[in-house]
């Protein structure tokens, strides 16, 4: 069954480089986030919003996977490559590695033409922070971290529980990713509601980001650090960031780049000033947020092909077991 989980993955991995979300397709994601977006407004209420978010999520879940699972196990049972390429569709779609390059390139284009309006306006579409005032450095360091961090939530991370379990994890980790996201915020009206989502958030992702921190160190030279040296602020920096996992990548790409990241953000005119990772060897520029694409995609197929050695080798080890 593992090596259906790795050709299911390996064929969505490269389907989704291929066609990404296409605007108009049906998507298993919109779906979800409408069940949290009616499920937030009858459960975010009364005196045990942490419950009820709890049980928001467990709903969600339960659906997401027994729907899933079902329809690959009827697709396996019309035939094992029916299987395979059903589940290669579905854990597609919980991929979003050309989305992820086209979103870093929609600011790039606009800043190497000098046209800051139209690229403030493109990382509006992916960034909560307010974007109305930055300069070049702090619309690239945006881009850079959002591309850099959604490395691991967008690309490995699923990519990872889809060759454990195939679509059903797959589609279990994007539903909680999915909740996080919408729900997942530290505010009043979200603190205790969406404290589960946050929680089973930072659960999923814990080995992913640690392993594809590690892997953007391997897949990507530096002109600035050696190994150790990339190594060496990897460790130190990514446990500054708030989320217990975007920092893994995060100074990971910074490491490479020879960049700061981090520093002042405004959302809704409050201020956050998120601590450094990396050290500014050189300053942020428009070309940075190319080069980080770059690591992305390296890191992606890295991933990949460790995932394929995992499977091998446990199914190797199994077979003198």
């Amino acid at each position: 069954m593992i090596y259906h989980h790795l050709i299911a993955v390996t064929l969505a991995f490269f389907l989704d480089l291929l066609l990404g979300d296409p605007p108009n397709w049906p998507h298993p994601v919109k779906w979800i986030g409408k069940m949290i977006s009616r499920l937030d407004q009858a459960f975010n209420r009364g005196a045990y919003k942490k419950r009820n978010g709890l049980l928001m999520v467990l709903i969600i879940l339960t659906v997401v996977v027994v729907i899933t699972g079902l329809t690959a196990y009827f697709a396996y049972r019309i035939h094992p490559l029916a299987g395979i390429l059903w589940e290669s569709v579905i854990i597609a779609t919980t991929i979003a590695q050309k989305g992820l390059k086209q979103a870093g390139i929609d600011v790039y284009q606009p800043l190497n033409e000098r046209d800051l309006p139209q690229a403030r306006l493109k990382l509006s579409y992916i960034v909560g922070r307010d974007t109305a005032d930055l300069d070049e450095s702090e619309i690239v360091r945006g881009t850079v971290e959002t591309v850099s961090e959604n490395t691991s939530d967008g690309v490995t991370a699923p990519l990872f529980w889809a060759a454990i379990g195939g679509a059903p994890l797959a589609m279990m980790y994007r539903a909680i990713n999915t909740c996080d996201s919408m729900v997942g915020y530290k505010n009043d009206k979200y603190g205790q509601f969406g404290w589960a989502s946050a929680k089973l958030d930072d659960i999923v992702n814990w080995i992913p980001s640690r392993l594809t921190g590690f892997l953007m160190l391997l897949s990507s030279k530096s002109t600035y650090h050696g190994f150790l040296g990339r190594w060496k602020i990897l460790i130190n920096d990514a446990k500054k960031h708030p989320s217990p996992n975007s920092g893994w990548c995060e100074a990971g790409v910074a490491a490479i780049l020879g960049v700061q990241l981090g520093g002042l953000n405004m959302y809704k005119g409050i201020a956050s000033d998120r601590a450094r990772m990396g050290v500014p060897l050189v300053p942020l520029e428009a070309v940075h947020i190319q080069k980080t694409i770059t690591i992305m995609h390296r890191t992606s197929f890295l991933f990949l092909l460790m995932l394929w050695l995992g499977g091998l080798t446990l199914v190797f080890t199994n077979s003198w077991l």
